[in-house]
């Protein structure tokens, strides 16, 4: 059974050679990551460069999702290497001190709001979430805290506040730069930050297009104050990611689970693609194979229907970037198989608005319904086949476009198969089609397949259902 769920995975040291990036996207890696947290523009450009180029000799149409940094909040350095926190005592971050003179007693902060967003009671969590301190007092530029948690702390670790609150932009001087380097890159896919409202994604959006880029919008979901936005946020982007190291910082590791769920659920009922993010196959950075944990959290994020599981250092920098890619794949077909609540009648019981939308909801109804062996979107946006797969038939939905931009786009759809189609006229275009799905060996003499397609050009034009079958 071809794989339905798209994999996700992170360029980095690791894989930036042709040769181990030919064996990942042969394993199955659908999207390449550029993550602008680490690493200089010209490394991501080079990183980008050889990407297409091992796409290419491939014959495969690969996404590249550019992911910005957005306000992380760190500590600064340690004047003599980490320092070991121990519980109850007095531990001061501090705005003023300089960049490398932090100690046993104190630490400088690059982030200069921090004494004005916290309180007397409330909880920083540092090295996500390895420890804990509360404040006691702020003065001037300085926090003073008790320490909760103790442990090693070591330089530049990341700053969250339990429960949110950090007034920090979504989008710092850097994202923008690097927005606008990413535009330069033509990457397919943008994946805004630590949003809180929609006005976040927004703003990043008329960046884009004022840089000349035609990316879709990734929504990180990783604030706890996102979570009261949430569907205002994700109705402003094109797609979602559940970026679960923050957002499991801020609102706790036991409500995760829950939110995850919740997040994956609204996304694809407002039609949203959606990703799920963050240490995914954590143990294979070293080791060979996964523990079984992690398969079970691979499966419940398939199993709840995301469009993509994520990699990240597993393949940026781990030793077995093409190994957790092949182990990730097999774990997606085997979740894929198991037996899933139906999701379907949400989309078909709903009013449709929309020509395209009733007419994919149809062609998913009667797909399922009647067994068909494929469906066939002729689309040049291919938001009629992104439509069809939030039904989730489990019937394979293959997206002929002559659009590559389009085709790009689609590697992140759960379900859906881009293919290249350069139809020699209207008239024979649905002919050519099955002829091309043959020549592909994906369907048979006798098969029953559903075609879609528009008598108008352009997003929004799909009005026609055909029942076909092949020979």
């Amino acid at each position: 059974m071809a794989r339905r769920t798209k994999i996700v995975a992170t360029l980095g040291p690791a894989c930036e050679n042709s040769d181990v990036l030919t064996r990942m996207l042969r394993a199955g890696a659908d999207v390449l990551r550029l993550n602008y947290s680490h690493g200089r523009s010209e490394d991501q450009a080079r990183r980008a460069d050889t990407a297409r180029a091992v796409a290419k000799a491939l014959g495969l149409d690969i996404a590249i999702l550019a992911d910005l940094q957005g306000p992380k909040i760190r500590i600064e350095s340690f004047a003599n290497g980490p320092v070991e926190l121990v519980e109850g005592q007095a531990f001061a971050l501090d705005t003023a001190m300089g960049a490398n003179a932090g100690d046993e007693h104190a630490v400088g902060c690059a982030y200069e709001n921090l004494p004005r967003d916290v309180k007397p009671g409330d909880v920083l969590l540092l090295n996500d979430g390895a420890i804990a301190l509360r404040v006691e007092k702020t003065a001037g530029t300085r926090v003073e805290t008790t320490v909760l948690v103790g442990g090693p702390l070591s330089n530049r670790k990341g700053i969250n506040k339990q429960g949110g609150g950090l007034s920090a932009a979504a989008l710092t001087d850097k994202d923008r730069e690097d927005l606008r380097h990413a535009c330069a890159l033509g990457v397919d896919f943008i994946a805004v930050s630590f949003p809180r409202t929609a006005q976040d994604l927004e703003e990043a959006r008329r960046l884009m297009q004022a840089a000349g880029g035609k990316a879709a919008l990734i929504a990180k979901i990783e604030r706890a104050e996102a979570l009261p936005n949430l569907e205002a946020i994700i109705a402003a982007s094109d797609a979602v990611m559940v970026a679960r190291g923050d957002l499991g910082v801020e609102i706790g590791d036991a409500e995760l689970p829950g939110w995850q769920k919740r997040i994956i659920a609204l996304a694809r009922e407002m039609n949203r693609m959606v990703i799920t993010a963050t240490q995914m196959m954590e143990s294979m950075i070293v080791n060979p194979l996964p523990t079984r944990a992690e398969v079970s959290d691979v499966a419940n994020a398939v199993m709840d229907g995301t469009d993509a599981v994520m990699l990240s250092a597993e393949t940026a920098t781990g030793r077995w970037p093409v190994k957790v890619v092949e182990a990730m794949a097999r774990v997606c077909v085997a979740a894929e198989r198991a037996p899933t609540p139906e999701r379907e009648h949400r989309h078909i019981e709903k009013h449709f608005q929309r020509v395209d939308e009733a007419v994919a909801m149809a062609t998913a109804y009667t797909a399922r319904n009647m067994h068909a062996e494929a469906i066939v979107a002729l689309t040049d946006s291919g938001h009629t086949a992104l439509l069809m797969s939030r039904a989730q038939t489990g019937i394979p939905i293959y997206a002929l476009t002559p659009y590559e931009a389009t085709r790009r786009k689609m590697a992140l759809c759960r379900g859906v198969y881009p293919m290249s189609f350069k139809p020699r006229s209207a008239e024979t275009q649905a002919q050519e089609a099955i002829e091309l799905l043959r020549d592909r060996q994906v369907v048979k003499t006798g098969d029953r397949i559903l075609l879609t397609k528009g008598d108008a050009t352009g997003p929004g034009g799909t009005n026609t259902m055909k029942i076909i079958t092949v020979g």
